[in-house]
């Protein structure tokens, strides 16, 4: 159902384009979880029976959601590619199209176009130490990663998981917290930008954060999303500790449009986030320049 063809550095334009990325096939909505005061969690099964059967995807690919009559908008695919049947996404509300996902209840359709980008190389990674670095709604593409990474467990060596946000009332999948730091070999680092009374845990900015950890970068993978002022400053934190840029992944899922290419919206030098990424690791993003991450 994705597009495979590819950015030509030279001209910035496709090889080939598939008419039926425009499509979107009907889900329905399964289960809703208020996870802050504006983000949700949206659990669809496809109304197709066998199209719910056979729809696979791999972590860090994304999906194009439409709520007819308010607009359609890119989502990351949030739940793991063990979970069969069903998939789930999660929207912070910003705007139009945001604001009516929110209104969505159990039974209400959606249109979706999925699944689409590329994905972290979780085969090239297999026996490597994984430090997945998550800030505020930026978890919820690397949750899909590490819940994949936890139910194949066997395939990694330690997995170490740093998430923090504005607020302890702004973390994400709290519900999930218990077994992303129980597994063998787990370990669930949590902070919050700033002093809470009601919060006992660590307070700093994540970049600050990552530096008091001070990962070895010895067979290991760092990969990160947030805000894109996080990005930046946990790249330089990785790179100062020593991690190389072919060591260092992230995704860029939220400069993305029509998710095929041709609005032109999400390109950055001489790729398309949407055709050629969203996942990018840090070498890619260096030839490019400042401009990756703004």
């Amino acid at each position: 159902m994705s597009c495979q063809c590819h950015t030509d550095a030279g001209e910035g334009q496709h090889e080939c384009f598939s008419t039926e990325q425009y499509l979107p096939n009907l889900a329905v909505v399964k289960k809703v979880i208020s996870e802050t005061s504006d983000t949700k969690t949206f659990k669809a099964v496809f109304q197709d029976e066998k199209l719910a059967e056979a729809f696979e995807f791999l972590p860090g690919q994304f999906q194009q959601v439409s709520v007819f009559g308010a607009g359609e908008a890119t989502f990351c695919l949030t739940s793991s590619p063990s979970q069969k049947g069903s998939f789930e996404f999660s929207v912070k509300r910003v705007g139009i199209v945001t604001e009516a996902i929110h209104e969505l209840e159990p039974g209400d359709v959606v249109g979706v176009r999925a699944p689409m980008g590329n994905w972290f190389p979780t085969d090239q990674w297999k026996g490597k130490n994984l430090w997945i670095i998550g800030g505020g709604i930026g978890m919820a593409p690397v949750r899909s990663l590490l819940n994949y990474c936890l139910d194949n467990r066997a395939d990694y060596a330690r997995i170490d998981t740093l998430y923090g946000a504005r607020s302890a009332d702004d973390l994400c999948y709290q519900y999930e917290f218990e077994r992303w730091g129980s597994m063998p070999d787990t370990h669930l680092h949590l902070t919050i930008d700033r002093e809470d009374p009601n919060w006992s845990g660590h307070v700093a900015f994540v970049p600050t954060y990552l530096r008091e950890l001070a990962p070895s970068p010895e067979n290991a993978i760092a990969i990160t999303c947030g805000p894109p002022i996080m990005i930046k400053f946990v790249m330089e934190a990785l790179t100062d500790l020593g991690f190389t840029p072919d060591q260092i992944y992230t995704t860029l899922e939220m400069k993305m449009k029509c998710g095929v290419g041709k609005c032109g919206r999400c390109n950055i030098g001489p790729y398309y986030v949407c055709t050629d990424g969203p996942v990018f690791s840090a070498a890619q993003l260096a030839a490019i320049g400042p401009a990756a991450l703004e």
